[in-house]
Parts: C-alpha cells; sequence; structure tokens
C-alpha cells in the first residue's frame, strides 16, 4: 500500500502476470536479463515479480543514477529490456533511463512507468507501461526455472573501480526470506505491518521486507524515499509491527520525536526493529530502546550474501554493538590477508562467509569472483572480533581503517565514542593525508540543536578519553552528511573536501 492504494496479493498477482506475458510477447526469454529503476511504489513488486514469473533475471539498479551511470549498468547486465520510473522534475529518471537505453547495445525494449497508468507518455518515443500491457493477460504460469538460476543480479555500490554485478540464484533469495521470517518470528498468523522506508533496489529492503512479508502475507506499508517526520506518522497511524533501517534512519525518526508524537501507541504496536546495512551505535539504540520499549535487533551482510549472514541469536538476549552470530546454514570466520583462519577471542580479521546465501559470483568477472571466493568462501572486506559466546563485533571496514603513525586506527570506536557527547547528534571519522604520519584522524559532525560546543573541546574531550593515536585532531562541523540512497555515509565524497 502507499497512500490511499490499496492492493491485494491478488491484484499484484494479476498485474504481474500482465508484466510477464508482456515480457514472453517482446521475445524475452528465461534467463534474459531485465532492469528496474523505480523508487518504493506499488509498480516496483509487480515488476519485479513479473520479471521472474517469465523467467527471466531482475537487474534492480539505484534510482539516483545518471544517464550515463545507466547506460554503463544496462550494457554491464547485457539487458534486454527495461522498465524505469518517469520520476519527478528534481528527479527526471524516465529521461535520464530512456537516453541511456537508447546507448545500451541489447535494450531493445524501454518501458516508461508513469504515476498514472493512463497518462500519455511525457517522452517522446517512450512506450508506457500502461500502454505495453493494454490488452495483456491478468494470468500466467511462471516459468520454470532450476533452483541454482540466477534471479537477481545486484550491483555492487563501487565504491572501488567499476560497480561489479552479482549474481544471486532462487535458492539464495528464498533460503535468505524464510530465515529472515524464523529470526522475526513473522508467520501469516503474526500478520505484521511492515512500513518499508528502505530502497526497494538494494538487497535489505528486497529480501528482508518485500520478499520475506510477501512470503508470509504481510501488509507493506511504502515509503517511496526516506523523511522522518512522515515515517514516525505512519508508525502511529498504519499501526507498524515491524521497522527495518539503516542507522542514520534510526538518528532521524529519534530526532523526529521531538515535534510531539504519540511515542507510547506506536510502541504498543511496534514489534521488530531491525538495523543493518552499516554499524548501528550503541548510544542510538540505547535511545530508541528507552523511547520504544524495543530492542533494535542488528544483522549484518552485502549484496553478496543475499544479504543476510549473521543476527542477533533470538534465543539469546542481544548484546548492544554485536551484529550477532550465524544464521542457519550460514559458517563463518576470521581470516588474515593470505587467507589464514584468526581463532581468537577478540582477535581482529577479516569476515569470511560461506553458506546458501552466498552469490554465484560476479557476472561476467571471473577474475574478480576469483580474488573474493575460495573453496566456497567469500571475504567481505569488513574486519570483525569475535567474542568468547561465538558473537561478532564489526571493527571496520578494511578500507576505512586509518594507519596513522603505524598504529591502526577503527573509524567506528571513535564515532561510537563522539555521539556520546551531550553536544553532538551524529559523526563521521575519515583519514586525511599527512606528510610525517601518513594518515591524521578527522571528524566530521553535526551538533544537536540549540548547542554550540566547539573544535577545541571536542578534541579536547576525546583527548582525555582516547590513546594519544586515536583521538581526532582536526573536527569540521557540518549540517549534513553526505548519503547514499540507502542511508550510508559517503566517506569517499568527505575525503574529498
Amino acid at each position: 500500500m502507499l497512500g490511499s492504494t490499496r492492493l491485494t496479493y491478488a491484484q499484484v498477482d494479476a498485474a504481474a502476470s500482465q508484466v510477464a506475458n508482456l515480457l514472453t510477447s517482446r521475445g524475452i526469454r528465461p534467463g534474459d536479463r531485465v532492469a528496474l529503476s523505480c523508487p518504493n511504489l506499488p509498480y516496483f513488486p509487480v515488476v519485479y515479480y513479473g520479471i521472474l514469473k517469465a523467467g527471466a533475471i531482475v537487474v534492480p539498479l539505484n534510482v539516483l543514477l545518471k544517464g550515463r551511470e545507466i547506460a554503463y549498468h544496462l550494457n554491464d547486465a547485457e539487458a534486454k529490456a527495461y522498465f524505469c520510473f518517469e520520476g519527478t522534475p528534481d528527479l527526471p529518471m524516465g529521461t535520464e533511463g530512456f537516453a541511456a537505453a537508447q546507448l545500451a547495445a541489447n535494450c531493445a525494449n524501454f518501458f516508461l512507468i508513469t504515476a498514472d497508468p493512463q497518462a500519455a507518455s511525457p517522452i517522446d518515443g517512450a512506450q508506457t507501461l500502461g500502454q505495453a500491457l493494454a490488452g495483456q493477460p491478468a494470468t500466467a504460469d511462471a516459468a520454470l526455472t532450476e533452483e541454482t538460476d540466477t534471479a537477481v543480479i545486484l550491483y555492487t555500490s563501487g565504491t572501488t573501480g567499476q560497480p561489479k554485478g552479482a549474481e544471486l540464484s532462487h535458492a539464495n533469495l528464498v533460503f535468505n526470506a524464510l530465515t529472515c521470517n524464523r529470526l522475526f518470528g513473522s508467520l501469516p498468523a503474526q500478520h505484521d505491518r511492515h512500513l518499508i522506508t528502505l530502497p526497494l533496489f538494494h538487497s535489505f529492503g528486497s529480501t528482508v521486507q518485500m520478499n520475506a512479508g510477501f512470503a508470509v502475507g504481510s501488509t507493506l506499508v511504502l515509503l517511496p524515499r526516506f523523511n522522518a517526520q512522515q515515517a514516525v506518522e505512519l508508525l502511529l497511524t498504519e499501526k507498524i509491527t515491524f521497522f527495518a533501517g539503516v542507522p542514520t534512519m534510526y538518528w532521524g525518526l529519534l530526532g523526529a520525536l521531538a515535534e510531539g508524537a504519540d511515542v507510547a501507541e506506536i510502541a504498543r504496536n511496534l514489534r521488530v526493529a531491525v538495523s543493518g546495512g552499516a554499524s548501528l551505535p550503541v548510544e542510538i539504540m540505547k535511545r530508541f530502546k528507552a523511547a520504544f520499549g524495543v530492542q533494535i535487533l542488528e544483522g549484518y551482510g552485502l549484496s553478496e550474501t543475499s544479504p543476510v549472514a549473521t543476527f542477533s541469536d533470538p534465543e539469546r538476549d542481544p548484546r548492544p554493538g554485536s551484529i550477532g552470530v550465524p544464521i542457519w546454514g550460514v559458517e563463518v570466520k576470521l581470516v588474515d590477508p593470505e587467507w589464514k583462519t584468526i581463532d581468537g577471542t577478540d582477535e581482529v580479521g577479516e569476515i569470511a562467509i560461506r553458506g546458501h546465501n552466498i552469490m554465484k559470483g560476479y557476472f561476467n568477472r571471473p577474475e574478480a569472483t576469483a580474488e573474493v571466493m575460495r573453496d566456497g568462501w567469500f571475504r567481505t572486506g569488513d574486519l570483525a572480533r569475535r567474542d568468547e559466546d561465538g558473537f561478532y563485533y564489526i571493527v571496520d571496514r578494511a578500507k576505512d581503517m586509518i594507519i596513522r603513525g603505524g598504529f591502526n586506527v577503527y573509524p567506528r570506536e571513535i564515532e561510537e565514542f563522539l555521539v556520546t557527547h551531550p553536544g553532538i547528534s551524529l559523526a563521521a571519522v575519515i583519514g586525511v593525508p599527512h606528510e610525517s604520519l601518513g594518515e591524521e584522524i578527522k571528524a566530521f559532525v553535526i551538533r544537536n540543536e540549540g548547542t554550540e560546543v566547539t573544535e577545541a573541546e571536542i578534541i579536547s574531550w576525546c583527548q582525555q578519553n582516547m590513546a594519544a593515536y586515536k583521538y581526532p585532531r582536526e573536527v569540521e562541523f557540518v549540517a549534513a552528511l553526505p548519503m547514499t540512497a540507502t542511508g550510508k555515509i559517503l566517506k569517499r565524497e568527505l575525503a574529498g573536501r
């Protein structure tokens, strides 16, 4: 549902069948790639499941991509068809997408998704989805596929080099969705009501909420773009029982409570709160539990792991700051740069994962696949430690680690500490070049409203509470931090300042 639009599962299935019949009529065959650019609108699940029903492979694209970037993805995935939402004047997705499709070698079919399915095409030469679906039957038998066949290709963010497409099989996605429901205690009789603010083009939103929600007949309430105040209103009016988000979303929700929301009523309905996508500061977790009485459960995973790999153990008390333990059917270990296993308690190593959730590989990139895969194990690029009870704790991204004067410094540790200061709302820490030390530590800080904490005060406070090699020597106050469409802080943009 979105606003006043309410669709039953039967209606979604009928519309998805029309999409499947459309693709078949245009020569799309099982195994062909079909791209989709669409925000959190009812069109997304309709087209997504329609593509799968035709036996084709879904290639969800970030809605913020520009024409040149879209063309790269279409060509790299060898997409034969592309569904693209028209967008808004501020985000002209349709215009960018149509131009990109003309540059893609294999993309012979472009369908413009219009907000009003009856509307004429606002782009010359672009056929609307409404026009294309006219006359298509509302029933279709799903194409037969193997469980090991690719279902979705998810492109990585491309923080290093060009984005790569992780091939996820039907089994990858089904096992992950069903395992999520077991972890959350989600059953058809439970009838959860999800608020989906996570972008559905991202694995977190599509697996943990859309696929898992569809599996048990949950109500899915869509929010096209995260807005903290709107999210709080929907938590209340739609009696939401299940919320999932990245840490910056939880930070936003807590800030929006100052507007006078009925927190007690929201807390009466809210059953599950899940965080992933980045490490959640313990301070935010404490504040959320104090406000809503719900313990945020942390999970961990990547696009390459479908995405969930570890999660808070539902049978044991959650440990704030921990990403939990491996989910059913999945193994996790820590390795050094040479793939040697690190067994010691609280020793830091790179997370490696093996199990039913691991991607088949990067599409058409055997060398890149070989770099991260060995004997079924996938190395993640994330650094972690494991306690004596087997709980894992993210230390940092391997690429984010700062080496200052020969000492390893983990930005997350400093960020966790900074947000405990009463004058600091949010912080991000990076390493900046330094002539003699190699790297120096710099913090970008958003002040709490009404506070006047200074750079010198923060540095002095950190100096009193941290080892000399750890505390930031530079502090820059900012009104906002650059973020991806999924709410992750873009540290590479901060490094360019």
